[in-house]
């Protein structure tokens, strides 16, 4: 609500409080209008009252819709840190194989170098030389064996040297690439973590203008509208349908989830003190020996899809349209889930979000 309707509500609320203190004073209904007594110190201060339903409504509405965008963001914050370590991971070990490559490079030119000074105390003359100025039959034929003998070792260790050199080569442009790919995801992370703090700060600034009272008439409209929301999905006779019994990793999953219950939600964060929505449910499918995608919007498009009716305890429950939330389904119409800055890990009815899809990581 804007500064000009607040006072416009002060005014109108003093005039009314004014007039009850009149009507209600004993003997003066129709006495002569004395002068309007002056305020002095003591006098209580009027308590402006609270916004109207839909204006909290607004702010809810604004509230969720800052909240998604930065779960968007941390999705791709999220998916640039995974990228960033696997790309480290890559090159660590191609730093591995080149110097390895290198040393065996070193030491076939060790080799051909022995060959050279072997050459060079025979007077400089090849094998071949050596074996044609020889006048026993017996000692040429052994002569000519050793002769092809060094000539296949010899070829086989060039051949050798010209694949280790272009392994090095390739080595060291696998390497050239996928440093770019980390600088850029680098700056893919820093770009989503300044969105997501941005977007942060905005709902906090916006939620640090409320009063005591309209923060819990705040809450009190978010747990409206996911009852609501969980009513209408109930309705639908989906939870009769769902019968479905909990994988033994899914079991283990579900456990793992529900003891994190109250713990903060922290963007980025995959335990063990505080979570995101994702880095919860990859951590639960993890400790229950079933590594999954770090993201909510990954673990969409690389899981494999169940129906709704179909899903059971350890399924992963995403929503939105953009696959920006994720929670576990944990039975009887229910999910775990981190919800967003400023909450904890909690329970919440399956159906209290736009469901998009269901996955099932042990499929």
């Amino acid at each position: 609500m804007g500064t000009a309707g607040k006072r416009g509500l002060i005014t109108a609320a003093v005039t009314v409080v004014c007039g009850i203190t009149v009507l209600a004073a004993p003997g003066t209904a129709f006495a002569s209008p004395t002068p309007t007594p002056t305020p002095t110190s003591s006098t209580a201060p009027v308590v402006p009252p609270l916004p109207p339903n839909k204006d909290l409504e607004a702010v809810r509405e604004k509230l969720e819709s800052l909240y998604h965008d930065a779960a968007v963001a941390t999705d791709a914050y999220n998916a640039a840190e995974e990228k960033a370590q696997k790309q480290s991971a890559q090159l660590v070990q191609l730093a591995k194989k080149i110097v390895e490559g290198q040393r065996r490079l070193d030491a076939l030119k060790d080799r051909a170098g022995a060959a050279a000074r072997q050459q060079y105390r025979s007077g400089g003359l090849p094998p071949e030389a050596h074996l044609m100025l020889s006048d026993d039959p017996g000692q040429f034929l052994d002569g000519a064996g050793r002769v092809l003998q060094g000539q296949r070792a010899t070829k086989a260790m060039l051949d050798e040297m010209t694949r280790t050199q272009q392994d090095l080569k390739q080595y060291a442009a696998d390497a050239a690439a996928h440093w770019r790919e980390l600088e850029a995801n680098r700056k893919a992370k820093e770009a989503a973590r300044k969105k997501v703090q941005k977007q942060i700060a905005e709902a906090e600034k916006l939620e640090s203008r409320l009063e005591k009272q309209e923060k819990e008439r705040l809450a009190e409209l978010e747990r409206q509208a996911a009852q609501k929301a969980q009513t209408a999905w109930l309705d639908t006779g989906v939870l009769k349908d769902i019968q479905g019994k909990a994988s033994e990793q899914g079991a283990k999953a579900v456990s793992y989830a529900t003891a994190q219950m109250g713990k903060p939600y922290e963007w980025g964060a995959e335990g063990p003190r505080t979570f995101d929505c994702s880095g919860l449910t990859s951590q639960a499918w993890a400790h229950a020996g079933r590594p999954i995608p770090r993201t909510s919007q990954e673990q969409w498009r690389q899981l494999r899809h169940v129906d709704v009716k179909d899903m059971r305890p350890g399924d992963l429950v995403i929503y939105f349209g953009d696959a920006s939330h994720v929670g576990m389904y944990i039975g009887d119409g229910t999910i775990v889930h981190a919800p967003r800055p400023g909450r904890t890990v909690t329970v919440a009815g399956a159906g209290s979000m736009p469901i998009l899809g269901v996955v099932r990581p042990d499929a």
